[in-house]
């Protein structure tokens, strides 16, 4: 089967300096208004900032990934190679969970908003975002053991974020897909779906139906705003993924889907980093306040 795919170089290389220099700019507007500007600060907003330091962190290790896509050459050694490939996947699921975070808060608040008072608090907020990030950093920080600098075709040229071995992937890697498969996006996919049919069953009832029809215009512009980036940005990659992880430990080996798989996969996961982008409209559309703070 071909293995050709040098196209995702330049690729890489484009999407990922676009994705810094927007990822960079509203992140850090997003960040300072979340710590400056913020009169009201809540259970959303503590998984909103979250989200945005997630972003944020991943998005400073994007120059040294465009350096390398461009370059096609890796100089700055194993430790930030494995702190990059860590910080990868720590962004991608991490934004994964605080979104279906935001998703169940909302879900509880229209839904059941008697007795969530109680849970829709802004310290159990911190309890979950630490049990995200502990979630988050046990199923990528693995990912990185196995990642180390190697020569490129016994040149002086050092790889980084490829070039894992079949029998790392049978032995190791496949089962790291499957927990972050089903921690980091099925049961959140599932939790996501759920929540907004629930919220968009409580609008229609006729109890609901003489609520400002401002306020749940709001509510579903937010819902769809929130699906349309979950879906564009993780499902795509995640399903690549899985394909792509049959592929390496050769369960599939059919020569037409492994071309198509290896097209794909360089494709989906420049659509997945611009998460890093698209996240802070999901915060502009959750939060009256900080559409007050713009």
């Amino acid at each position: 089967c071909s293995t050709e795919d040098s196209f995702k170089y330049t690729l890489y290389g484009c999407i990922f300096s676009m994705v810094f220099v927007l990822g960079l700019i509203a992140n850090c507007v997003a960040i300072y208004i979340f710590t400056c500007t913020l009169k009201v600060r809540n259970e959303t907003t503590t998984y909103m900032l979250n989200l945005a330091i997630s972003d944020l962190l991943f998005v400073f290790t994007l120059p040294f990934r465009i350096y390398y896509f461009v370059a096609r050459n890796w100089p700055f050694g194993d430790v930030l190679c494995k702190i990059s490939v860590t910080l990868f996947y720590t962004n991608m699921y991490g934004s994964i969970l605080f979104l279906t975070c935001i998703s169940v808060d909302r879900f509880l608040a229209i839904v059941h908003p008697f007795r969530s008072k109680t849970l829709r608090t802004k310290r159990n907020a911190k309890i979950v975002c630490g049990a995200v990030w502990v979630t988050v950093l046990a199923g990528s920080t693995p990912a990185s053991f196995f990642q180390s600098t190697n020569r490129r075709n016994n040149t002086e040229q050092r790889t980084c974020f490829e070039n894992f071995s079949e029998d790392t992937w049978k032995t190791y890697l496949s089962r790291i897909v499957i927990f972050i498969e089903i921690v980091g996006f099925f049961i959140p996919l599932v939790l996501n779906a759920t929540c907004s049919t629930m919220v968009l069953r409580t609008l229609n009832k006729p109890l609901t139906l003489s609520r400002n029809k401002l306020s749940k215009k709001k509510v579903l512009k937010m819902i769809f705003v929130h699906l349309v980036i979950f879906c564009f940005c993780f499902v795509p990659y995640n399903v690549t993924l899985i394909l792509y992880s049959l592929m390496r430990t050769q369960t599939w080996v059919n020569c037409s889907v492994v071309t198509a798989v290896r097209t794909m996969y360089p494709v989906t996961l420049c659509i997945a980093v611009s998460n890093c982008c698209f996240d802070p409209i999901v915060y502009y559309f959750t939060s009256d306040t900080i559409q007050n703070s713009i």
